[in-house]
């Protein structure tokens, strides 16, 4: 077959400008010259994390890790009292603060919760509870000295559902508003697989710009009342302020304050818990929950 000239030439002309086209999109898939990704580096991070401790260091403002005892290890404060309250093994990353109808009471201003810097949060934890169907659970509280409320209630309804229930929690945290109220959230979708041998993640987030205010367990939002307002309805971290964990006034000894008896002692485990100064988006908290399930 033959080919004039002409086909000849614009066949050339087509290859040509086809490996200038290939060349093209070679350069212009890394403009910038940009080193190639070692997969490497990535391995075994969960969102480019190697360990909880990497996710906002620096807004992170309390700490009880309980690995060596039941101090706050960002200001190494002791708890003023301790009841029924041991360190053991099998925490979910280390060891585990262990109450058998018990507490720990901090009597004292932490820094990192006065009102002027203390305007939105994040606490997460780890937590090994069952139900028992009389009586509820307060798993943190940042606690105003004579008042059995708090300025922010991080409670269990462990009352409502019988001890055979293991596949359903109620989370019904509360906060103290500028205003002098309350606001709370609730978890309509009561299903949260739960049991003293079995670690569950619950975290609390909220933001003061916003008004949300958000539970999450296990890495799945499950609040129903997140939009909380802001004016008068928003935190205020009353002072001064101490810190309960297990409980609240009334079941720490010599600090009773009313008749209440519808919150008791804890009993359960408690791990990693970790309070921030920040609203942490839901994704990130769904982080702290893979990586702690990593042990990390």
């Amino acid at each position: 077959m033959k080919f004039s000239n002409h086909h000849i030439k614009y066949c050339t002309l087509a290859l040509l400008t086809a490996a200038v086209g290939l060349s093209s999109c070679k350069k212009d898939g890394n403009p910038n010259n940009l080193p190639d990704v070692d997969p490497s580096q990535y391995a075994g991070k969960v969102d480019g994390f190697a360990s909880t401790d990497e996710i906002y260091p620096n807004n992170m403002v309390a700490y009880w890790s309980f690995d060596a005892n039941t101090n706050e290890t960002k200001s190494n404060a002791a708890p003023t009292t301790a009841t029924n309250a041991t360190v053991v093994d099998g925490g979910i990353k280390g060891k585990a603060l262990n109450l058998s109808a018990g507490s720990l009471y901090y009597g004292t201003q932490f820094n990192a919760f006065k009102a002027a810097t203390f305007k939105n949060f994040t606490i997460s934890t780890w937590v090994q509870i069952a139900n028992n169907g009389s009586s509820k659970t307060m798993l943190f509280q940042l606690a105003r000295p004579g008042m059995l409320t708090g300025n922010i209630n991080f409670i269990l309804e462990t009352n409502v559902l019988p001890a055979s229930d293991v596949a359903n929690l109620v989370v019904h945290p509360t906060f103290t508003t500028l205003g002098g109220g309350t606001q709370d959230n609730l978890n309509a979708d009561r299903t949260l697989a739960i049991g003293l041998a079995r670690w569950t993640h619950i975290a609390l987030t909220y933001n003061g710009s916003t008004g949300i205010f958000n539970i999450i367990a296990n890495g799945k939002n499950i609040g129903s009342y997140s939009n909380r307002g802001t004016g008068n309805n928003v935190f205020n971290s009353f002072e001064p302020n101490e810190v309960i964990i297990g409980g609240n006034y009334n079941v720490v000894p010599g600090k009773t304050v009313s008749a209440d008896a519808s919150f008791a002692a804890m009993t359960g485990k408690m791990d990693e818990v970790r309070i921030y100064n920040i609203a942490m988006p839901d994704a990130l908290v769904k982080s702290i929950y893979t990586l702690g399930l990593m042990g990390k």
